[in-house]
């Protein structure tokens, strides 16, 4: 079977049943080496004349296509589902999914930047944010219009009305882009669900190298969701016991939201406030206090205690993220970079009241963490990007400012994955105050690099 080329995207076109066993019959040699020889920028596998598939079935495309991906540097995925089809492929790859999901041939078309004819408008709607954003920044970029609906409502009422738009995007997924480990929420707080009996187990269900590199990036408030908490055993108890401990370094807070001691001894809630987590009824007894939650850490940034020296490997991957983080940039606002200094040194920002923040983490192969400072108008018109209208609102300002770091975080991660080092990233820290992230990083050398767009100065800095 040969792809059929459209413009510059390449679909297989499978049909009947796609299992384990019928599924290597599609594909011949020929069949690889002739779609590895396109010209292409995209390469789907539609699902449309697909009756019935399972995942044995689509690994078989899967493989192929993360292979040509590799080779070919170019966008590949499914299309030409419905939802109950969107569903199934969710459930089989979960956190694993890395490829790109369009629901239809016509929405993958607009992601494809050769076919900038003429500007469609849009209507855009993803529960996850970064997803959203994502999508909204690739649109933007190749010349259409998208309308970005902020809420489920909110999209289903825009959609009563389709003749407003050329295409209606939902059930459509950005490879390499979202963060399923853990929610950021207003006031940089990062959220834990947890439920059960908690035992032993927690150690091996959550995921501490996550939590550190968190709290490495910044991160200082904590909040585990524990409404659903049947009870715990002491092996849970010494766990989050230790947790707090060494939250207490860096100065950071653990709270507990919703959980009863009807069936845990009343000794392990004493003992756990004694370590120094706090007990809350309600998540809205938090989220909604802006003076308890930068009490809590929603604006803290103290520095560990420990420091860690730059690696030759990360300095090596150093033009990559600053390539990710350029032409993101550059995408968001239509201007090129001039790159005035780059040295191996301490943190240093001038004019710091007229600038805001981010951090994001990188940990697996490689760790380390990207700095982000941005003048406030710069970081407004990428909020103007992503909501779709001007906002001076400094909390919406450092939503959409975390959004656009975890895109940029989601290429840095693509790009090392093209070289075959496997790492996971963090959630974006964002800063109103740029003094507090100073207090997070002092002491530590990384590169800096000085850049200027239009007019306004920007940093980059690498470090550990």
């Amino acid at each position: 079977m040969r792809a059929t080329v459209k413009g510059r995207i390449a679909i297989f076109h499978p049909q009947g049943f796609l299992d384990g066993n019928n599924a290597p019959s599609f594909l011949t040699i020929d069949d690889i080496h002739a779609t590895e020889a396109l010209n292409i920028d995209m390469l789907l596998v539609s699902l449309k004349k697909v009756i019935f598939f399972n995942k044995n079935g689509l690994d078989v495309f899967i493989r192929l296509l993360d292979s040509i991906r590799s080779h070919k540097h170019i966008a590949v995925g499914l299309c030409d589902y419905d939802s109950a089809k969107f569903v199934t492929i969710n459930k089989f790859y979960g956190s694993n999914l890395t490829f790109s999901l369009f629901r239809t041939e016509k929405i993958a078309e607009l992601f494809v930047p050769t076919n900038k004819n003429e500007s469609k408008t849009v209507l855009l709607y993803n529960e996850d944010a970064s997803q959203r954003s994502a999508m909204a920044i690739e649109l933007f970029d190749y010349g259409h219009n998208p309308v970005i609906a902020q809420t489920k409502k909110e999209f289903e009422e825009k959609k009563r009305n389709p003749d407003l738009y050329y295409a209606i995007i939902e059930e459509t997924y950005l490879g390499l882009f979202g963060q399923k480990i853990a929610t950021r929420v207003t006031g940089n707080a990062i959220i834990y669900t947890i439920a059960n009996f908690l035992d032993a187990g927690i150690t091996d269900t959550f995921n501490i190298a996550y939590h550190n590199n968190s709290l490495n990036v910044g991160f200082r408030l904590f909040i585990f969701d524990a409404y659903k908490v049947v009870s715990m055993n002491v092996h849970a108890l010494n766990f989050f016991t230790k947790l707090a401990s060494s939250a207490a370094e860096y100065n950071a807070s653990i709270c507990f939201v919703g959980m009863t001691f009807e069936k845990t001894p009343q000794s392990f809630k004493n003992d756990l406030e004694d370590a120094g987590i706090m007990f809350f009824d309600q998540m809205e007894d938090i989220l909604k206090n802006k003076e308890l939650l930068q009490e809590l850490g929603g604006s803290s940034g103290t520095s560990s205690k420990s420091t860690r020296t730059l690696t030759k490997a990360l300095i090596h991957e150093l033009p990559g993220f600053i390539d990710a983080t350029v032409s993101t940039i550059a995408m968001m606002t239509n201007a090129q970079a001039i790159k005035e200094s780059m040295n191996i040194q301490t943190l240093e920002i001038k004019n710091s009241k007229e600038q805001y923040a981010s951090s994001i983490g990188f940990y697996g192969d490689l760790d380390g963490m990207i700095i982000l400072i941005f003048p406030k108008k710069v970081a407004t018109k990428a909020c103007e990007l992503l909501i779709g209208e001007e906002n001076n609102d400094e909390e919406a300002i450092l939503d959409s400012l975390a959004e656009f770091v975890n895109i940029i975080g989601g290429r840095a991660k693509a790009l090392l994955g093209e070289k075959k080092h496997r790492v996971d990233i963090t959630l974006p820290r964002t800063y109103a105050d740029v003094d507090s992230l100073l207090e997070m990083a002092q002491n530590r050398k990384g590169v800096q690099v000085d850049l200027r767009f239009e007019g306004s100065s920007f940093i980059f800095f690498l470090t550990r």
